[in-house]
């Protein structure tokens, strides 16, 4: 399943952000294609200036001199001196035939009027324009000017190719395309690796959800099973033996209570439904609270349990005060499960500049390094055979979301000489 959830999201990320990089890439070269046009025109227009204007100041016009300057330009030239074409065009042949001059003469007399029979000798203004022509599905610039001279008149007909123009953008296109699809393959390998890391934690809740079913069907299948059992001998029982029976599927009956009761905290605290409603609270109020509660217990079971107050004054705390008795209720009553008899316990309180710190130190069996995380994790125990039926595992879990939803911390360290240490931060 999650396989192809990765693959889809990869498909789905590179094709969204492909396509807003293609027509990001499509605006840049259409404006790119539009300069470079302008720039090409541009130039056209100067080496056309440049023609006319020696053209103007010059009574004797120099073959050589159009040659060189046709070469140069790249420019195919036809002139006509009076109606007679210059004798330098059969000293270098045009590659353009008559029909492509004479087009761009009529489009230059039709679009810009710019009309030999309009201009006489004895005028003094030049005029020309340039513009762009297609002949056989090919395209060029083309500039017609009319030139007076004190003899006559030039009639000026250029063209130029816009072979190299399109050769640029030819290659500017080659070039986006090959910069988008290696873009593309850029981010079809990015969001490979980085949806594989967004749905690593769907994967580990997947892994945990999996494992919660399958721990807590297994700790309502004993008790389930033991009553099934005592109802079904209840039936060949004697008045004493139903009434033992009868015990007994009550105490599994209050364990599953429980354990129901403790996942119902734990869903509440998934779906946001579990809330705390702060009050002002004295905590060493509530610390000798738990320990009165406790107390008779721990002498039970041959416990030395002990409460280590600070002299000063303790500043009151904003916290709710029955999630912070269930977080006590709980260590204490796992440190009595994990302490042996003869063993000891101590509940602390101190003070800092603005928090306060519970401790609940056990003598216990301790949790070694490997297991400090892992006790707060669902229907973890580290008793592994499970002899401890009053303890689900998710005590701890549920004291852990308690804390964090009250912006505080809770960790385990080692106690000295041995067991284990339950810290408890709290911000005032």
């Amino acid at each position: 399943m999650f396989k192809k959830l990765h693959i889809r999201l990869t498909i789905f990320c590179t094709l969204v952000s492909g396509m807003i990089l293609i027509l990001m890439s499509l605006i840049c070269l259409s404006l790119s294609e539009t300069e470079t046009r302008e720039s090409y025109f541009s130039d056209f227009k100067i080496n056309v200036n440049m023609l006319v204007n020696h053209l103007e100041s010059q009574t004797v016009i120099s073959h050589n001199w159009l040659s060189q300057f046709q070469a140069d330009s790249q420019f195919e030239m036809d002139i006509l001196d009076n109606g007679s074409k210059l004798v330098f065009e059969q000293l270098s042949p045009l590659s353009a035939d008559d029909e492509l001059f004479g087009l761009a003469r009529q489009t230059a007399g039709t679009d810009y009027h710019i009309l030999g029979q309009s201009v006489f000798p004895n005028s003094v203004l030049t005029t020309h324009a340039e513009f762009e022509v297609t002949y056989q599905e090919q395209n060029y610039y083309a500039s017609v000017a009319i030139i007076p001279k004190n003899n006559g008149i030039l009639d000026v007909a250029v063209i130029q190719p816009l072979t190299d123009l399109y050769q640029t953008l030819s290659l500017r296109r080659m070039q986006f395309a090959g910069a988008d699809i290696f873009g593309v393959f850029l981010l079809a390998l990015f969001f490979w690796f980085f949806t594989w890391r967004i749905i690593q934690p769907l994967i580990r809740n997947r892994q945990k959800q999996i494992e919660f079913i399958a721990s807590a069907s297994h700790e309502l299948r004993s008790p389930l099973t033991v009553m099934l059992s005592c109802l079904s001998a209840m039936k060949h029982a004697t008045p004493k033996e139903t009434e033992q029976f009868s015990e007994t599927i009550m105490l599994e009956g209050k364990r599953m209570s429980r354990l129901i009761d403790d996942m119902l905290t734990l869903s509440g605290t998934d779906s946001s439904h579990f809330t705390i409603h702060k009050t002002t609270v004295e905590l060493d109020t509530l610390l000798l609270s738990a320990y009165e509660k406790f107390e008779p217990l721990a002498i039970k079971k041959c416990i030395s349990l002990r409460i280590t107050l600070p002299d000063q004054l303790i500043p009151p705390c904003s916290c709710d005060k029955e999630r912070i008795e269930q977080v006590l209720s709980i260590l204490l009553d796992n440190a009595l499960s994990y302490t042996p008899s003869g063993g000891k316990i101590c509940l602390s309180l101190q003070t800092s500049s603005d928090k306060l710190i519970l401790r609940v130190a056990d003598h216990g069996i301790g949790i070694p390094d490997s297991e400090k995380k892992a006790v707060f994790e669902r229907f973890y125990r580290c008793d592994k055979s499970h002899k401890d039926k009053n303890h689900f595992g998710l005590g701890l879990c549920i004291a852990q979301e308690i804390i964090h939803m009250h912006r505080g911390k809770l960790w385990v360290e080692d106690t000295p000489g041995g067991g284990a240490t339950f810290v408890v931060v709290l911000c005032r």
